[in-house]
């Protein structure tokens, strides 16, 4: 085994895959921009039938458990590999050496965060639209091929993977919360004590499902108007399928901005993103539901908590890097605007955020 870690990190995801193809091989790795909680890279590949893939290894040095357990997510993706319209890469390999590593099929595509990001050449008003409603309904299809429980779902749940409630949910992100100095959690203290007094109850006939934690456009790869895969798993759980409905209505409208500049194309395409009732609507439609979720209100105000914490926990790292980030810098100024709207959206006793609102 080779003292380069690149050079053993490929020689080890070549040696899992010749498990299945003897005459694998890969090329050298070419690292990844992406998630935070793992180590990302792609190479060419001969002998597997695809001609690149992806490996992801837990970060040296680290015990890989929660967010940086690879393996986790190369679980959840085994499990969803079939589940009809739920795109995601298919899982090759595994190594559960030190560190953990898993390779999948690179797949094509794209993602944009329309609300969020800055490109070159963003997607066109009407591309943005017809991405935003598309994943809508692969989100109805995920928690559909949940409830359906295929033989993959079966087997997660019989790894005795723990069922988060909404208050377990909240008592993680306030933790998180807990880890960042005062200058970071203006207005979060309201928001948690009224979300931890209205606790909501179970959906009548409730039976928890994947949540993927994060599902947003920004986590779809999509080629033209056609997702190809969902990913970023690294905080997926079994639990309410409310928690993700509402994460990603809350990107229709955030709050918090990313960006301290954004050109008019981004805006155009951030302009053209549907309202939070739209894509509501459009979930409902592909769920085949007659109305929305019970208090959904208090999910989204909880995925603006969500939100806050999560991004000042990313500050904290930047700022202490000497190098303060200028899009978590603007992030850290919008946070508390987003915060309030959380506390307003919760007070309200409104079943679903209102649409368009801006």
């Amino acid at each position: 085994m080779s003292d380069d870690p690149l050079a053993s990190v490929r020689e080890r995801a070549e040696t899992a895959l010749r498990s299945r193809w003897p005459a694998a091989r890969l090329q050298a790795l070419e690292p990844l921009a992406g998630g935070i909680s793992s180590l990302t890279f792609a190479a060419r590949s001969t002998g597997t039938g695809c001609e690149r893939v992806v490996i992801k290894v837990a970060p040296p040095g680290l015990e890989p458990v929660r967010n940086r357990d690879v393996l986790r997510q190369a679980r959840v993706l085994r499990a969803l590999e079939h589940a009809p319209g739920v795109p995601v890469a298919r899982v090759l390999a595994t190594d559960a050496g030190t560190p953990p590593l898993f390779v999948m099929e690179h797949v094509a595509g794209d993602a944009y965060e329309p609300k969020w990001d800055t490109a070159p050449a963003p997607p066109e008003p009407p591309v943005v639209r017809a991405r935003a409603l598309a994943a809508a309904r692969a989100l109805a299809a995920l928690h559909r091929a949940s409830d359906r429980e295929p033989p993959g779902v079966r087997q997660l749940r019989a790894t005795g993977e723990p069922e988060l409630t909404p208050a377990d949910e909240l008592a993680r992100w306030t933790a998180l919360y807990e880890t960042v100095g005062p200058d970071l959690r203006a207005g979060e203290a309201a928001l948690r004590r009224a979300l931890a007094a209205n606790i909501p109850a179970a959906e009548r006939g409730f039976r928890a499902v994947v949540v993927h934690g994060d599902l947003r456009l920004g986590n779809i790869l999509f080629c033209g108007e056609q997702p190809t895969a969902i990913i970023d798993w690294e905080i997926w759980t079994l639990g309410d399928r409310r928690h993700d409905l509402a994460w990603m209505m809350v990107f229709a409208d955030p709050v918090m901005e990313r960006a301290p500049v954004r050109s008019q194309a981004d805006l155009a395409a951030d302009g053209a993103m549907p309202s939070a009732g739209e894509l509501l609507s459009e979930y409902l439609a592909a769920a085949g539901e007659p109305r929305p979720p019970a208090q959904l209100g208090w999910f989204v105000a909880a995925s603006r908590y969500k939100l806050g914490a999560a991004l000042a926990a990313l500050i904290k790292r930047s700022r202490r890097s000497g190098r303060p980030d200028p899009g978590l810098e603007r992030a850290a100024a919008t946070t508390p605007a987003m915060l309030e709207r959380g506390l307003a959206e919760l007070e309200s006793g409104l079943e679903q955020p209102r649409s368009g609102v801006r």
